[in-house]
């Protein structure tokens, strides 16, 4: 199975448990994102291969590294485009695959319209960003799409924010080489498919598009 991390960090718990309060605006909700998506992601990164270099200072040279992987980001639109900018911190020279998956309403499956993926893979390692995983139906066929393309399970790091115990095990028998960081878990997911008490839709709250 898929090793799923569970990142706690007082940051992380206070900005997870703000994220889930219904009066938190959309300027909120963003920077909460955000700010755990970048924890997120610099956990996730722990472990990444370096590559030495000698280098000069002003004063004497040294011996330094640079990261060894090329990294590709892929958010799942719209949702993933809020983890984004705070990956773009982490690795400002990565290429972002933008890849349009939707949940139809009735029979919860993931249908598939848009991909930026190129026709060969230019990178060793992608950051597949999606801040919910219900039932990790969207997850699965995202991870599809990259695996087909040509990345190995291995050299895949699912990031999100927060996660249903269903949909992590779900994914987890799809892809279970594939590298899970999540910020919180919850364990009940309703008959319409939705987390609870989870965030709400990612989504519309990070765009203030939400129904009156």
């Amino acid at each position: 199975m898929s090793v799923v991390h569970q990142v706690s960090h007082p940051i992380v718990n206070a900005e997870l448990s703000k994220l889930r309060l219904s009066s938190t605006t959309p300027k909120e909700f963003r920077e909460g994102i955000h700010h755990i998506a970048l924890i997120l992601g610099l956990e996730a990164s722990k472990d990444l291969p370096e590559e030495p270099f000698d280098g000069q200072t002003p004063i004497a040279p040294f011996r330094g590294t640079t990261i060894k992987p090329r990294i590709g980001l892929t958010p799942i639109l719209r949702a993933g485009l809020g983890m984004t900018d705070a990956l773009l911190t982490l690795f400002p020279s990565a290429p972002v695959y933008h890849l349009g998956i939707f949940r139809e309403k009735v029979t919860l499956q993931p249908v598939e319209y848009y991909s930026k993926l190129p026709a060969q893979p230019p990178v060793d390692m992608v950051y597949l960003l999606d801040p919910l995983i219900a039932t990790g139906g969207t997850a699965i066929a995202a991870l599809t799409m990259i695996v087909d393309w040509g990345i190995p399970m291995e050299k895949i790091k699912l990031l999100c924010v927060l996660a249903s115990q269903e949909g992590l095990q779900n994914v987890q028998v799809q892809y279970p080489g594939v590298e899970i960081w999540v910020a919180g878990i919850d364990e009940t997911l309703t008959h319409d498919g939705l987390i609870s008490p989870g965030l709400g839709d990612t989504g519309d709250r990070l765009f203030n598009t939400l129904r009156p």
